[in-house]
């Protein structure tokens, strides 16, 4: 068995602190074999930084992946090929810098990530993820049939349609970008193990990790306003799933909720 931990959206210095502080400790506590986590808010709330990839996965991510907000910091341009383990989205247009998947080893065998990205009232408009999933998960499957995919997207429909339409194919299909944990975690027929959004590593006291204040009035007023990271006590979301690694299919799944008390700032 290969045990996977799949951690959701970081957002700001309290998400990352939180796990690049825990990580280590999960690792053991947890008998983990390979860690995953989602970058994508990183960097104060938008994007992340070669640094704070870096920071990551010293503390023992093997893959960081990311969505929408993979541009938003102007230095991961330069960055993104020279790290094969920071991935965007695979659906973007040919030529475009970095990767959408990776194949690592490890003792119990190869893992193969793949990070794609919905269409559904999401920016900016990407390729089709369905027929990009199709081709790269055929290619990755002649490696390894350890396979795990992270759909950044925005409908629970387009997430449900892209773990069935790759039940049987991969070991799991968990979401992520609306940063709230879901509570549909199974495992289909074919033997992928699914979870519709794993939720967000940021500050409890928010709206999505953000100041409350702020978000509130904005839907009050319409008016314009800045959404800073909120501070105080976080709590980690994502998944653990347990795969054959013989097999590539899913054994359990289950959602991960841990809460750090201490205040990040």
């Amino acid at each position: 068995m290969l045990r996977i931990l799949f951690l959701g959206d970081v957002v700001g210095e309290p998400g990352r602190s939180a796990v690049i502080g825990l990580l280590p400790e999960l690792k053991q506590e947890y008998g983990l074999d390979f860690a995953i986590v989602n970058g994508e808010n990183a960097a104060g709330g938008r994007g992340i930084t070669p640094k704070i990839t870096i920071d990551l996965l010293r503390a023992g991510a093997a893959v960081v992946t990311t969505g929408d907000h993979i541009w938003d910091q102007k230095e991961i341009l330069n960055y993104i090929d020279t790290e094969p383990r920071l991935l965007r989205p695979l659906n973007y247009p040919p030529a475009t810098p970095g990767q959408g998947s990776v194949v690592l080893e490890t003792a119990k065998g190869k893992v193969g990530v793949i990070q794609v990205q919905g269409r559904t009232f999401m920016q900016p408009p990407l390729e089709n993820p369905f027929r990009a999933l199709e081709v790269e998960v055929a290619r990755m499957r002649e490696e390894t049939v350890v396979i795990f995919v992270d759909i950044h997207a925005e409908t629970t429909s387009e997430k449900v349609a892209t773990g069935r339409f790759l039940d049987g194919r991969v070991s799991a299909v968990v979401g992520t970008h609306t940063h709230v944990q879901t509570a549909d975690e199974q495992i289909f027929p074919g033997g992928t193990a699914f979870l519709c959004d794993a939720g967000m590593c940021g500050p409890v006291e928010s709206i999505l990790g953000r100041q409350i204040e702020p978000i509130v009035n904005r839907f009050v007023s319409s008016l314009p306003a800045t959404f800073p990271v909120a501070k105080g006590p976080v709590a980690l979301h994502g998944a653990i799933v347990d795969v054959d690694e013989t097999t590539g299919k899913a054994l359990k799944i289950e959602r991960f909720v841990r809460r750090v008390g201490t205040e990040a700032s």
